[in-house]
């Protein structure tokens, strides 16, 4: 299983930034990966929450099913990936000592034979969606920092 590990320290309170991650439907403002995402029923918020997200990673196009497995306002959460990717992946949120919060995001993802099995997970792990992760995060940084005035996808757009 290919694990992929990044963070990001965001000059604003944990509060702030669960703010903007909260909104999972949100997310494709700060994940340029995330093509649109679609609720499995009527949950949108909390452990439960299924939903469905159009990936798109340079010329690969997947549905991504996720359920979330975990939810600490103000400080982490979790999923389970149930689609073609298999695995697990957690946002946390981290207090820093000046105010500010340490975002990390990991996954511990398993491909298909036809993605490059663990080969693929390794490669894109390390060399295609460490990089997109970290860029996404700097999105995320964007937006958080901006300020509750702005709301969450008043950052970058999702295209760049």
């Amino acid at each position: 299983m290919g694990t992929v590990a990044v963070e990001v320290v965001i000059d604003a309170p944990p509060a702030r930034v669960w703010e903007v991650v909260e909104p999972v439907e949100r997310h494709v403002d700060w994940m340029a990966d995330a093509v649109a995402i679609t609720f499995q029923g009527d949950q949108r918020r909390g452990v439960g929450t299924t939903f469905d997200t159009a990936t798109r990673v340079g010329p690969i196009r997947l549905t991504d099913r996720m359920t979330i497995t975990e939810w600490e306002p103000g400080r982490a959460m979790g999923v389970r990936h149930v689609g073609v990717v298999t695995g697990v992946g957690r946002f946390t949120l981290q207090e820093t000592v000046g105010g500010a919060t340490l975002f990390s995001w990991r996954e511990q993802l398993h491909f298909p034979w036809w993605l490059g099995g663990p080969l693929g997970e390794g490669v894109a792990g390390r060399f295609v969606l460490a990089r997109i992760w970290r860029r996404n995060l700097e999105r995320l940084k964007a937006i958080a920092e901006a300020g509750p005035s702005h709301g969450a996808g008043a950052g970058p757009s999702p295209g760049g």
